[in-house]
């Protein structure tokens, strides 16, 4: 969701500062990243915490 949402607003700065675009109002972009930013950023937050609270378990059971 973070690539998909935020890749093609960086696409096309990444052109328009190559001089290959000129576009100075990417708003189809910027709206796409502006929306799928802070979701994502939330659902990774929650995947690392899953993941290291998985990584505890197992270890406390391995101890057992």
């Amino acid at each position: 969701m973070f690539i998909l949402g935020t890749g093609p607003l960086c696409v096309v700065i990444l052109l328009n500062e190559l001089g290959w675009r000129n576009d100075d109002n990417p708003l189809g972009p910027g709206l796409l990243a502006g929306v799928t930013f802070w979701p994502s950023v939330i659902l990774i937050a929650a995947g690392v915490i899953a993941v290291r609270r998985a990584g505890r378990r197992a270890k406390d059971d391995a101890l057992e």
